[in-house]
């Protein structure tokens, strides 16, 4: 299961677009020094609503990204999703007219779909008529069509795919793809995209009751902390190459590192506010990846900000890693909840500590002494590190562990 060269899938690119920063780079120094994107919402006017606190990417221009015969039919989402994953190309160094013609695909995680392109036809509808409807609404607000859209860019003819499992969906979207590479696949754009910062798609995330309603961007989300009031929604874009470590012109050593282990569980919906099934998909991606808790070196939490939540995070990691025995991260604090596409967020952040030898830090949390985490706060902690594992989990009951590790690990 620990696999040898020949079924190894690593990370050769990464392509990142959140509330701090505008590329892979510009994201990992803001996440280092601790700056947060959070702050009101600027995108309307959500003075009348309950929340008002949100992780937007601010100075995107879609138009020095994408052709402009693409933006009249994409949502705010969609054209993330493709600068994302061009910039996961271009870091990958790779040309995608090399490849067979079949051995390249796409699969990706969406949660909302493109509720701010669905809104504004929707308006049209009520106030002009069926006949000031786009056309491309019949696709433009539809999971799957940040995974179209990018096959189409980059001709990729592969597989593709998409997962729809809130936050969790993300990893398990990593997960497939690298079932695909496994399969015989030279490549694969994976990762995930979203965007729900507009009036309809406020109320429906309001509707969960799981969102911070704090007046104050530093004190609204607070994973892990006895004054934890809900988490903080966020938007932005988080993709991936993957390809086999024994691939032609892939060199192992100037990958990110490998997808380890990977596993997925599903609570029932009485056992929700509970540990066990997420105390499980770590143990089975653990096993997946070969390795004992005790080689794990950092976690990355999904660190939810809710009560319940974060109690039964808590307890699933001290019941596999014991009291304080790993170091635990929260970064998504500076940029918020980015549903599918925080957990590759995660991984990415995990690569990069992996690569540069610190771990990033979670910003404003205090711990609650009844969580026996040795969370990271305030500053950067240096230190080597050779594996991680990510965390996420979905509004329902979806959960999702994916172990990377080092090349060297």
């Amino acid at each position: 299961m620990g696999g040898t060269m020949s079924d190894k899938v690593v990370v050769t690119g990464i392509g990142l677009l959140t509330a701090n920063g505008l590329n892979t780079e510009d994201v990992w120094s803001a996440t280092l020094s601790g700056r947060s994107g959070l702050a009101t919402i600027s995108r309307f006017d959500a003075d009348q609503y309950p929340a008002r606190i949100a992780g937007e990417v601010s100075g995107f221009v879609p138009e020095q990204h994408i052709p402009g015969r693409l933006i009249p039919q994409t949502d705010h989402m969609t054209r993330m999703a493709l600068a994302a994953a061009e910039g996961a190309v271009r870091d990958a160094k790779v040309d995608l007219t090399n490849l067979p013609e079949f051995g390249a695909g796409v699969v990706t995680a969406a949660t909302a779909g493109g509720f701010e392109f669905g809104q504004r036809e929707l308006e049209n509808l009520w106030s002009k008529g069926p006949e000031h409807v786009s056309p491309y609404q019949s696709f433009a607000w539809f999971y799957a069509v940040n995974t179209g859209q990018i096959s189409i860019r980059h001709g990729l003819k592969g597989p593709a795919g998409v997962l729809v499992g809130d936050q969790a969906g993300g990893l398990d979207a990593v997960a497939q793809a690298r079932r695909q590479v496994r399969k015989g696949l030279e490549l694969m754009i994976t990762g995930g995209a979203d965007s729900a910062l507009c009036p309809w798609g406020w109320v429906a995330q309001l509707a969960s009751n799981r969102i911070s309603r704090a007046a104050e961007p530093d004190r609204a989300y607070l994973p892990f902390d006895g004054r934890a009031c809900g988490y903080v929604p966020g938007e932005g874009a988080a993709m991936l190459v993957l390809r086999p470590a024994a691939g032609r012109d892939v060199v192992p050593a100037e990958a990110y590192g490998e997808i380890a282990g990977h596993a997925a569980t599903f609570d029932r919906r009485s056992a929700a506010g509970t540990s066990p099934a997420l105390r499980k998909a770590i143990e089975i991606a653990l096993a997946d990846a070969s390795l004992t808790p005790g080689e794990i070196d950092v976690v990355f939490a999904d660190g939810h900000a809710v009560r319940g939540l974060d109690d039964a995070e808590a307890a699933a990691v001290a019941d596999v890693f014991g009291a304080r025995r790993v170091p635990v991260t929260v970064p998504k604090t500076m940029v918020g909840r980015l549903y599918s596409a925080g957990p590759v967020l995660d991984l990415a952040l995990a690569l990069l500590a992996i690569r540069d030898g610190v771990i990033p830090p979670t910003v404003n949390s205090t711990p609650d002494p009844d969580h026996v985490l040795d969370l990271v706060l305030g500053e950067p902690r240096a230190q080597q590190l050779s594996t991680a594992l990510v965390l996420a989990r979905g509004y329902g009951g979806f959960n999702s562990a994916m172990v990377v590790k080092s090349m060297e690990g």
